[in-house]
C-alpha cells in the first residue's frame, strides 16, 4: 500500500490546519510585519508537527532530514537571484539609473495611463527575456518609484507589474516554466504556447481593460496622496540625469534574452552599475562614502555599501528621499529566511507522504473535462500553498494527473495549459511561496497588499475552467 493511501487523512491534514491558525494569528497580532519573523517560526512549527507525526509513522529522520536538504538545494539559485537583485539595486541607484527611470518616467506616464502602460511594458520586457524576476528586479523597481511619485497606490502599482510580468513569463519560449509544463504533459513547446494563447489572451485583456478604467477613472489614487509638486526638481538635483544611464540596464536585458542564465546576468549588471557610478555620479559617490578619501578609495566603499548594506540619497524632498533608498544585499535577508523555512515545510510534507495523500484526496473521482480541470486547478493551488514552490506545482499535478486526461481522451496540451494557467501564476499571490516572497521583497510590497490587484493572475485560472466548462478549443486525441 502506498504512503499516501495508508495515511489517514486527518493526520496530513493537521500541520495545514497549524499552520493556517499559526499564519491567522501572525496576521491579527503582527499586521504586515508578521512576514518579519512570526511567518517564518510558524512555518518551522508546522514542519515539525508534519515531521513528528510521520516519524511517529515510521518516516526516518534522515529521511526527512535528507528532502529538506534537496528542497532547500532546488531554491539556492532563487536565492542567488534575489541576493543579485538587491545589489543591483543599490548600485542603480548610487549609478543614478533607477532615479533616470523615474525622472523620465514620470515626463512620458500620466496617472490616468500609468497601470495601462505599466503593465504593457512589464509584458513586453518579460516575453522578451522570458523573466519575471529579471522584469520585476530591473524595470520593475524603477516602476514602483513612479508610481509612488504619481500618487498611486502601491498595491494597484505592484499588480499592474506582476500581471504583465507573468503574462509575458507565461507566453515567453524562453521562460523555464514554459519550457517545464509542456515537457511534464508529454507535448511540444510550440503547441504548447499556441495553446495557451487561447486562456491567456483573453485574461491579460481583461487586466488591460481593468487596469485602463482602474486610471481613467481615479480608482488607483493613493487616499490622500497626489503628485508630488518639486519630486523631479528634487531628483534630478542630486544626480546626473543622463541617456547614457541607461546603457547598464539595456546591456543586462540583452543578455537575459539571449539566454544568458539570469545569475551572471544580474551580476554583470552590478559590475556595470558600479562602473557607471564612477563615471556619471562622482559626487554622489563621494557623499556616500564619506570621510576625506581619495576618489579610488570612495569609489570602492561607496561601491561596496550601494551592493551590501543601505544607501540613501537626501535631497530634502520627504518622497524623493524615501524612494531614493537601498538596503543592498542585505535586505533581501529577510526574504531568503522566509524562503528557507517555505521549503523546509514543503519538504517535512513531502518526506512523510503528506503531499501525496492530500493531492489525491484532492483529485479522485473526476469524472468530467470540467472536474478534472477544476481540479488540475485546486491541485495546482494546493501544492503552491503547501510546498512553497511553483515548480512542484507544475511537475506534480503534471505527473499525477497525465493519465487522467488519456483516459478522457483528452490532448496533453490540454494539461500543460491548465498547469501553467493555475500553477505558474498563482505561485505569487501566495504570502511564504518562494515567488510571492521574492516579489515582495524586490518591489517593497507585501504580498497581501498587492494580492487583490494582480489582475490577470487571478483571471488565468478561472479562464482556463471557463473554457473547460464551454467545450471551447479543448482538444481531443486522435484515437484512430
Amino acid at each position: 500500500m502506498t504512503a499516501e493511501r495508508s495515511m489517514p487523512l486527518w493526520v496530513a491534514v493537521v500541520p495545514v490546519a497549524l499552520l493556517v491558525a499559526l499564519l491567522g494569528a501572525d496576521v491579527v497580532f503582527f499586521g504586515e510585519d508578521s512576514s518579519y519573523g512570526s511567518n517564518q517560526i510558524a512555518l518551522l512549527l508546522a514542519a515539525l508537527a508534519a515531521g513528528g507525526l510521520g516519524m511517529a509513522r515510521g518516516t526516518t529522520w534522515d529521511t526527512i532530514r535528507d528532502t529538506i536538504a534537496s528542497s532547500i538545494g532546488t531554491a539556492t539559485e532563487a536565492i542567488l537571484i534575489l541576493l543579485l537583485i538587491g545589489a543591483l539595486s543599490g548600485t542603480w541607484l548610487l549609478a543614478g539609473i533607477i532615479p533616470a527611470f523615474i525622472h523620465y518616467g514620470m515626463m512620458i506616464l500620466q496617472p490616468q495611463i500609468f497601470l495601462f502602460a505599466a503593465c504593457i511594458v512589464c509584458a513586453i520586457l518579460s516575453l522578451a527575456t522570458g523573466s519575471s524576476w529579471g522584469t520585476v528586479g530591473t524595470v520593475g523597481i524603477a516602476l514602483v518609484g513612479i508610481g509612488q511619485a504619481l500618487g498611486l497606490s502601491e498595491g494597484w502599482v505592484a499588480g499592474a507589474i506582476l500581471s504583465g510580468a507573468y503574462f509575458g513569463d507565461k507566453m515567453s519560449p524562453l521562460s523555464d516554466t514554459t519550457n517545464l509544463a509542456p515537457a511534464v504533459a508529454g507535448t511540444d513547446l510550440i503547441t504548447h504556447i499556441r495553446y495557451m494563447a487561447y486562456t491567456t489572451g483573453p485574461s491579460i485583456g481583461i487586466a488591460l481593460v481593468v487596469f485602463l478604467g482602474v486610471g481613467l477613472g481615479g480608482g488607483a489614487a493613493d487616499s490622500g496622496a497626489e503628485l508630488a509638486p518639486g519630486f523631479a526638481e528634487a531628483v534630478s538635483g542630486a544626480f546626473h540625469i543622463h541617456p547614457g544611464l541607461f546603457l547598464a540596464p539595456v546591456a543586462v536585458l540583452a543578455m537575459i534574452a539571449r539566454k544568458v542564465p539570469a545569475a551572471p546576468a544580474l551580476f554583470v549588471g552590478v559590475l556595470l552599475g558600479t562602473l557607471t557610478a564612477v563615471v556619471f555620479q562622482p559626487e554622489v559617490v563621494r557623499t556616500v562614502a564619506g570621510g576625506d578619501w581619495g576618489f579610488a578609495a570612495a569609489a570602492y566603499i561607496a561601491s561596496m555599501q550601494a551592493m551590501a548594506l543601505d544607501v540613501s540619497i537626501v535631497t530634502g524632498h520627504d518622497l524623493a528621499d524615501e524612494l531614493l533608498s537601498s538596503s543592498g544585499m542585505a535586505g533581501m535577508l529577510n526574504t531568503v529566511w522566509l524562503i528557507v523555512c517555505a521549503m523546509t515545510f514543503g519538504a517535512a510534507l513531502q518526506a512523510t507522504g503528506m503531499l501525496a495523500r492530500l493531492t489525491q484526496a484532492l483529485v479522485g473521482g473526476v469524472n468530467s473535462v470540467l472536474g478534472l480541470v477544476g481540479r488540475t486547478v485546486g491541485a495546482c493551488l494546493a501544492f503552491n500553498v503547501l510546498a512553497s514552490d511553483q515548480y512542484i506545482a507544475i511537475v506534480v499535478p503534471g505527473k499525477m494527473l497525465g493519465d487522467a486526461y488519456k483516459d478522457q481522451g483528452l490532448a496533453p496540451e490540454n494539461l500543460s495549459r491548465t498547469l501553467e494557467d493555475a500553477g505558474t501564476v498563482t505561485s505569487v499571490l501566495i504570502p511564504w511561496n518562494t515567488c510571492g516572497v521574492a516579489q515582495s521583497g524586490i518591489l517593497g510590497v507585501a504580498t497581501l497588499a498587492y494580492a487583490p490587484y494582480c489582475i490577470f493572475n487571478w483571471v488565468s485560472p478561472l479562464m482556463t475552467m471557463l473554457v473547460a466548462g464551454l467545450g471551447w478549443k479543448v482538444r481531443r486525441l486522435n484515437r484512430g
